[in-house]
């Protein structure tokens, strides 16, 4: 067992079994968590002292004398249809009422905005008015069978997390803690003179862990309690008159209701984001990094560390946009939920250092009778070491009940293994990371400023819609590859980074993340097209380079790059012809095969006509290999493409020689072993590289290798809970044999 980069959640009144826990997992540090305290036997045992601290929220005896401070989020109504020239608009229907009230306090007629949804038009404010007892609007003059709605600025009165944490552990008749906005004078006030009086009464405290700083992400409930609308990313629980009457005053132009509740979206990341988006962004930044500062400066002139918990309160704070590390914070932590998510901290610059907050969370979800949480445990641990390998994080750590853990001896065991290995881990790679054989660049609207953060709705959670996508993420975490995120506006500024070996673009049609209107850009398109026809390699995903409505007779803009456009029923008239499907390829080598259909296949010559434009009697004989949610009517552009599998009169998978480029089409690749193996030889392949891809490959795409050169060490790990067997290939063409336990991980020399 060793000891140090760990840190134990812990609790009042179980200093005992906390001093027995920190000796097994090998804790350096203890921290509380939401809910919790540290008392002064914990105190005593010696271990450096996190304390996580909320500088907007705890302190109801503040904000419930000043209730016009509290933080505010434009909402918009149901839509509402108009049967006659009058009508009226509840405007917390659909809202929870303990989380939000109307802002009845600023001008309406000035802040807030009715909508005819019919024509997108403005409605006049002197044909509509507000009547706060009834907590409605009535329009009149409107138009009959048009949809209206209202957007209205709403206190926030409870915090979401908090009310989260409530909910979710039945914390009953706990008060609910209100949260205030700093951009108040003299609740900012407040907020710097009760942290400065907390460093006084607290000299015990070694690191300051923010959680987070002053705005939350959008979380919002519906008046069942219900979430209604969540964005990780979103800023809309950012406004006040103030700030909206500043922004004027520093932009020259005046941003509207609209520019927050954006027809209902919010202002998704996945929204293409416009130039009102990006101000507020930039505006709100500002502030929010100044006031960072200060808490920093305070803390570090009070002998403690400043680290920043990436989540809850963390807008305002984008890690990855330019000018992060001017904030002197000397750690982030964040949640652990896959290897996405654990390369979305490690990659972090400017800080000292990087921890992770691993899964499950020491909560009663989670930890009650009958369940097993060493299971979710070591799933997340499989899923983190990945990545830790590839790019590490320097300490780990949970959140949560110690006194719940506790309980579940199994569960104990296996952290106590967790936490032996992450150290191992770091003891014999001396903290690098792994080598990494190819530039791969992920390009889309947003760029580096959210790395790691793409194809995302909520923190690491599923999503039907986005999960096709959202696997490349988590392939390319653990991935043998370097990975950077570049934006449209760096390629049209600055062209193509010459390193850059492979460019990835994918998406649905008309967001941020597949592009929309950029592509309409004639000078985008030269110059990726120029790069591919020199030797560069793009892949495109779903619906890449795609404009809605087309342009110049194609959906997919560089669909003579990919070799694949989609039809969108404009050119139904033109026949499609498909290629014959090719079986062996090295794109496809590592895929199982379903012997049967091999054997069809042969019979037929490889030559089998596929029915109308792709259908099923030309499908490849390749399983276990998912393509995720379909992308319907994709066809190849001419027949010489080389189609790697098509399924019902669509491509999943097609390779296209361009010029001394190539590009590579996949319909969708949500993550799996096979899938991340067939996303490595498709960027190997598409690179020219195929010659570099045996040296430290893995026979079983189970198992993956992490080769350290700096060091002269490599490592094998099998990322299931089964026994694996696997060679691995060194560069002198030679092999060697390992058989792994489930979740086991091999060390060797080189």
């Amino acid at each position: 067992m060793t000891t140090g980069r760990f840190t134990l959640p812990t609790e009042e009144n179980f200093a005992e079994k906390t001093r027995e826990l920190a000796e097994l997992w090998g804790a350096d540090a203890i921290r509380n968590s939401d809910g919790t305290h540290l008392d002064d036997a914990v105190l005593a045992l010696g271990k450096k002292v996190y304390s996580a601290y909320f500088p907007t929220r705890a302190h109801n005896e503040w904000i419930t004398l000043h209730m016009d401070e509290t933080p505010q989020v434009y909402l918009m109504t149901q839509r509402v249809l108009a049967e006659s020239d009058t009508i009226s608009i509840d405007l917390m229907r659909t809202f929870y009422a303990e989380q939000l009230t109307p802002n009845y306090d600023a001008s309406p007629a000035k802040y807030w905005e009715v909508v005819d949804r019919t024509t997108g038009r403005a409605v006049d404010p002197v044909d509509w008015s507000v009547d706060a007892s009834a907590g409605s609007v009535t329009v009149i003059n409107a138009v009959p069978m048009h949809e209206y709605t209202v957007s209205f600025l709403a206190y926030i009165i409870w915090d979401p997390v908090e009310m989260y944490n409530h909910l979710t552990n039945d914390w009953g008749d706990k008060e609910h803690e209100i949260p205030f906005d700093i951009y108040h004078p003299a609740t900012r006030r407040f907020v710097f003179d009760t942290f400065a009086k907390w460093l006084e009464d607290n000299p015990a405290v070694d690191v300051v862990r923010f959680t987070t700083f002053f705005y939350q992400f959008t979380l919002l409930f519906d008046q069942r309690h219900r979430e209604k609308i969540v964005d990780w990313f979103g800023s809309a629980c950012t406004v006040s008159p103030a700030a909206l009457d500043d922004f004027e005053r520093h932009y020259g132009y005046r941003l509207r209701p609209e520019d927050f509740v954006d027809e209902g979206c919010y202002n998704s990341a996945w929204r293409v984001p416009g130039r009102h988006q990006r101000d507020w962004i930039d505006f709100l930044s500002g502030f929010v990094r100044e006031n960072v500062k200060r808490l920093v400066d305070m803390s570090h002139a009070a002998g403690k560390e400043a680290i920043m918990f990436l989540g809850d309160q963390w807008i305002g704070t984008e890690p990855y946009k330019e000018g992060f590390g001017d904030l002197g914070l000397d750690a982030v932590v964040g949640s652990i939920g896959d290897g996405t998510t654990t390369r979305m901290i490690a990659d972090i610059p400017g800080v000292r250092y990087t921890e992770g907050r691993f899964l499950p969370y020491f909560f009663p979800d989670t930890f009650h009778e009958g369940n097993d949480p060493s299971i979710e445990g070591l799933d997340n641990w499989r899923k983190a070491r990945r990545a830790i390998l590839r790019s590490p994080i320097d300490r780990m750590g949970y959140g949560g009940y110690l006194s719940l853990a506790a309980k579940f001896p199994k569960f104990v065991d296996t952290v106590t293994h967790i936490a032996d290995e992450f150290r191992d881990i770091h003891e014999r790679t001396g903290g690098e990371a792994a080598e990494g054989e190819l530039n791969v660049a992920i390009l889309n609207s947003w760029g580096a400023m959210r790395s790691w953060m793409a194809f995302t709705v909520a923190h690491a959670l599923p999503n039907k819609q986005t999960y096709s996508y959202y696997g490349l993420l988590e392939a390319l975490s653990g991935m043998r590859v370097n990975v950077r995120f570049i934006s449209f506006a760096d390629v049209l500024e600055h062209g193509i980074d010459p390193d850059v070996d492979v460019i990835i673009n994918g998406g649905p049609v008309g967001t941020a993340f597949s592009g929309g209107d950029v592509w309409r850009d004639s000078k985008l398109l030269e110059t990726i097209r120029s790069w591919v026809r020199a030797g560069g390699a793009f892949v495109g995903v779903g619906e890449p380079t795609a404009v809605a409505g087309w342009q110049g007779g194609r959906f997919f803009q560089l669909a003579d790059v990919l070799g694949v456009d989609e039809e969108r029923f404009q050119t139904l008239s033109v026949d499609k012809y498909f290629p014959p499907v090719t079986p062996d390829h090295f794109i496809t080598a590592d895929v199982p095969v379903d012997p049967a259909a091999r054997e069809a296949w042969e019979s037929a010559g490889y030559r089998a006509p596929l029915s109308g434009c792709g259908g099923g009697q030309g499908r490849a004989p390749l399983g276990g290999i998912d393509f995720g949610e379909p992308i319907p009517n994709t066809f190849p552009i001419d027949e010489d493409v080389t189609l790697l599998r098509a399924d019902g009169g669509q491509v999943q998978l097609a390779v296209n020689e361009y010029g001394r480029g190539r590009g590579v089409y996949v319909s969708g690749l949500p993550y799996s072993a096979a899938n991340a193996r067939l996303l490595e030889r498709i960027l190997f392949h598409a690179s020219r590289n195929e010659d570099r891809y045996a040296a430290f490959s893995s026979t079983n795409p189970e198992c993956e290798v992490a080769h350290f050169a700096g060091r002269r060490i490599y490592c094998v790990v099998n990322n299931t809970d089964r026994p694996q067997t696997t060679d691995v290939t060194l560069p002198d063409g030679s092999s060697e044999r390992f058989d792994l336990e489930p979740s086991a991980i091999a060390w060797r020399d080189c």
